[in-house]
């Protein structure tokens, strides 16, 4: 199998050093084409596909630059390498500032001929190089918008089923008349709700592998305000956090947590339609853990150390904290007042 010789056009006006370049370049394995001034090599350049084009500095009419700058306007122009004289690293200098990708000094004997045989080498290298790069990028782009769309349809399609199966809670709960099974119903259907707006604010994005925790947080607490809302509770829902990056897995988490602990602060932190602020702060004490804190200024911690309403929010939080390398803490903001308040911590190792 033979290897196709790389074509590439010579441009200068000295006759003599054309025939040289191109005898000395067959030899060295090169297929070459000549080309005695700027316009004609421009010309050329127009109609052959070549791969790489030289150009001599001095040449009358239009010298090495001028030539530079029109072969650059030429569709899908190949590399272009500059000959100089010795003594002009400047016109080098402004040459590779003008596009050329390489320069060459020209010299008396084979010296010359091998410095620009090794050139040509190295600069058709690059340039096979930069096309494998691109070729692979597009490629990539391609296959990244394949399985975002796939991604989507995923999600879309367990969307639909998140929303199959709370329908079916919701007929199961018209049919129980245990107050205490139905509002078990109802609270699997309101976390199940949870899960389903998290899952359609993180894959509607453009970014699926990290999440932005604020933004993320904000949207949640705007649905958790409306959905309590509608329940006649009193709450404020208020959000302070640092600007936060986390991956898809830890941000999920995080908000599911912070789902349960403001639900039940929501629930328990002021009885009788008392109203009062639920506050979410978010902060990053260092580069490897994020911390998550809801607080009220509500009734307190019971007295005696037990879980108020069945505990599933609860295991359901210690569940998460494992399972992502989290503890979580509870604690009274005003021990020693009337409203004691409460504030779970939630501290989170991520990965870097």
């Amino acid at each position: 199998m033979t290897t196709r010789q790389p074509h590439i056009l010579y441009i200068d006006d000295d006759e003599g050093i054309r025939r040289l370049v191109l005898r000395a370049l067959q030899r060295r394995g090169f297929a070459i084409s000549l080309a005695a001034s700027g316009a004609e090599g421009v010309a050329a350049a127009r109609n052959t596909p070549f791969d790489l084009i030289a150009i001599d500095h001095y040449m009358p009419g239009q010298d090495g630059l001028a030539t530079l700058e029109a072969l650059q306007a030429v569709p899908h122009c190949p590399p272009l390498v500059y000959v100089t004289g010795s003594e002009e690293s400047r016109i080098a200098v402004a040459a590779l500032k003008a596009g050329a990708d390489d320069y060459v000094v020209k010299a008396v004997g084979e010296d010359f001929f091998d410095l620009l045989a090794s050139t040509f080498g190295q600069v058709l290298e690059r340039a096979e190089l930069r096309r494998a790069r691109a070729q692979a990028e597009a490629e990539l782009r391609v296959t990244n918008a394949r399985l975002e769309a796939l991604l989507k349809e995923v999600n879309h399609r367990v969307a639909n089923n998140l929303q199959m199966v709370m329908a079916f809670i919701s007929m199961q709960a018209k049919t129980v008349t245990d107050e205490e099974a139905r509002a078990a119903l109802h609270s699997t259907q309101n976390r199940i709700a949870t899960i389903a707006k998290l899952s359609q604010r993180l894959y509607s994005r453009d970014d699926v592998e990290h999440v932005a925790l604020d933004e993320y947080l904000e949207g949640l607490l705007q649905d958790i305000s409306s959905t309590w809302s509608g329940n006649g509770a009193p709450c404020r829902l208020l959000l302070t956090s640092q600007p936060v990056k986390l991956d898809t897995d830890k941000a999920v988490a995080i908000g599911m947590i912070a789902n349960e602990l403001v639900s039940n602060a929501c629930k328990y932190a002021y009885p009788f339609g008392e109203e009062g602020d639920v506050r979410v702060i978010v902060r990053q004490p260092d580069a490897a853990r994020i911390e998550l804190a809801v607080e009220d200024d509500g009734r307190g911690l019971p007295a005696d150390g037990s879980i108020q309403g069945t505990g599933l929010g609860t295991r359901l939080i210690e569940a998460l904290a494992r399972s992502h390398r989290a503890s979580v803490r509870y604690e009274s903001i005003h021990p020693d007042g009337d409203r004691a308040g409460v504030r779970a911590t939630v501290s989170m190792q991520i990965d870097r």
